[in-house]
């Protein structure tokens, strides 16, 4: 379609509950359109909190809705002679499309995050995660698709700061904030608030006026020379480009931190965020399903060593394959209790046991480039506060050994506040009990295990 003297109307909102990211997106490509001659309108509710200003701040026409109704936008498109409906909002579905479709003919462009049926000439979804094919049967056999990062939509000021270099501090680590504009989750605080148990840290948060939560984090900021509050910036690029780290949402910010090539934790906040945290669990980035200020910090310890923890509840088929090769690796195996190979069948009927089992975590170590090892806590008690450890490195490999001790202390310790763990090792074994030594574990006792004798080593955290 030519955009040259055609006209486009964006319906939107933008609230304190809603969020702004709808209205930024959409701006977005409304510029591209105004670019090639297009008429701009937008519909916006008066919503509280909303950020309506951004689009008159631009230049671009608006006239205020009353509601979602479907009819009040067939006599928009009527009176304005709208070439192209662009539907940006989960208030207006399938049967509202269908029916504007069939009263008017125009033609819609309808976003998508979370694949749902729509009655539509253009589908965007415009996430990294989004796949094409799940669309199939969604919308109507004529529709475009237009799925992923090829259509990711970025402002300018992204394409610019990327081909800047930043000289970034030896001393410490800047860390980005951006927990939506309306941070309707209200995490803002509770984010810093695990950020302080860092001395080595720096903060660039950014908000806008329809967070309804901006009285109480101002007066939180104040007076803190580590937090830098940016309401409303558009120097946002500039900031990731500034920044060693960000904590986000799962949602386009990710399209922007993923670009700017910045490493980054997500928390999701709202459940259509879902099918992006799956992706990145995939892709074996750090994510939270829920804020929890204990993991976070875990997380944060491991993004400053560039590592990734994933749980085998989360293993893709690759890891588990990857897991049962390593765990049946004779210079692994030959440490383990039972020193004879295991089926796979066994391995895969572990691993899905491990939901039903709140007494054990198994943790497959990786950096950025290769797996690490493996390392778990058993039989953990909350009441007594201890656990048995476990821990084997990836057999091709040197030198994983402190690295993996490292991890699995700190999930311990941080995340579920244990006091003592004990390791049982085989007296051979005088490289584990090296490291085990290293690490300030004591030997307390030692065991028989038929004809081989362990050593029992203990840490009190």
């Amino acid at each position: 379609m030519r955009m040259k003297n055609k006209t486009i109307l964006f319906r939107a909102d933008s609230s304190a509950t809603i969020g702004t990211g709808h209205i930024m997106r959409d701006l977005v490509l409304a510029q591209k359109y105004a670019k090639k001659g297009a008429k701009i309108i937008f519909a916006t509710q008066e919503l509280d909190g909303n950020i309506n200003h951004k689009i008159d701040d631009i230049g671009f026409q608006r006239v205020i809705v009353k509601s979602n109704s479907k009819k009040e936008l067939v006599r928009l498109i009527n009176k304005f002679s709208v070439d192209l409906l662009v539907l940006d909002h989960y208030g207006i579905d399938y049967k509202k499309e269908k029916y504007i479709k069939e009263k008017t003919g125009v033609k819609i462009l309808s976003f998508d995050d979370t694949y749902e049926k729509h009655y539509c000439d253009i589908l965007l979804n415009h996430n990294v995660s989004a796949e094409k094919q799940k669309y199939k049967t969604l919308v109507p056999q004529h529709c475009k698709l237009k799925c992923g990062k090829k259509y990711t939509l970025l402002r300018d000021e992204f394409y610019k700061e990327k081909k800047k270099k930043y000289k970034k501090s030896k001393k410490y680590k800047t860390v980005f904030i951006a927990m939506g504009g309306a941070d309707t989750a209200n995490l803002n605080i509770k984010i810093l608030k695990v950020l302080e148990k860092f001395s080595n840290i720096r903060v660039n948060l950014v908000t806008t006026t329809a967070n309804k939560y901006l009285k109480e984090l101002k007066k939180y900021c104040k007076n803190k020379k580590h937090i830098s509050l940016y309401i409303n910036s558009n120097k946002v690029a500039k900031l990731m480009a500034k920044s060693d780290i960000a904590i986000i949402t799962p949602s386009v910010t990710v399209n922007e931190v993923m670009f700017m090539k910045l490493p980054f934790i997500a928390i999701q906040t709202a459940e259509n965020q879902k099918e992006i945290v799956d992706f990145l669990r995939q892709k074996n980035y750090n994510v939270l399903e829920k804020f929890d200020a204990k993991y976070l910090q875990f997380l944060l310890s491991l993004e400053q060593k560039h590592l990734v923890c994933k749980n085998f509840q989360l293993l893709s088929k690759k890891e588990k394959k990857l897991v049962f090769r390593m765990r049946n690796d004779k210079r692994i195996r030959k440490w383990m209790y039972n020193d004879e190979p295991i089926i796979y069948k066994e391995h895969l009927a572990y691993l899905k046991s491990l939901k039903q089992k709140n007494d054990r975590v198994y943790f497959l170590v990786q950096n950025k480039k290769q797996p690490l090892g493996v390392v778990d806590l058993t039989n953990i008690s909350q009441e007594n506060k201890e656990a048995e450890l476990g821990i084997y490195a990836n057999p091709n490999l040197k030198g994983q050994g402190s690295i993996l001790m490292q991890v699995i202390l700190e999930y311990a310790l941080l995340v579920l506040g244990l006091k003592k763990i004990r390791a049982h090792v085989f007296v051979d074994n005088i490289k584990a009990i090296e490291l085990y030594k290293k690490f300030n574990f004591k030997q307390i006792d030692t065991q028989k295990l038929e004809k081989k004798k362990l050593v029992i080593m203990e840490l009190i955290l």
